[in-house]
């Protein structure tokens, strides 16, 4: 995997608590819960962005 982009996101209090109660329910950061989150619904939804060979990363 290549770099990862880093970006602000802003929640409500409330949504970043119940964010870490369950990420620590599943030993995740709260960072690792979100990418997990983010992933499962590309999948879903099938916008799983393509793979890069080698020659396209460099």
């Amino acid at each position: 995997m290549g770099k990862k982009k880093s970006f602000v996101l802003r929640v409500d209090p409330e949504v970043y608590e119940s964010l870490e109660k369950w990420a620590s329910d599943e030993f995740r950061s709260v960072n690792g819960q979100l990418e997990w989150i983010i992933d499962k619904a590309l999948k879903e939804h099938k916008r799983t962005p393509k793979k890069r060979t080698k020659s396209e990363e460099t």
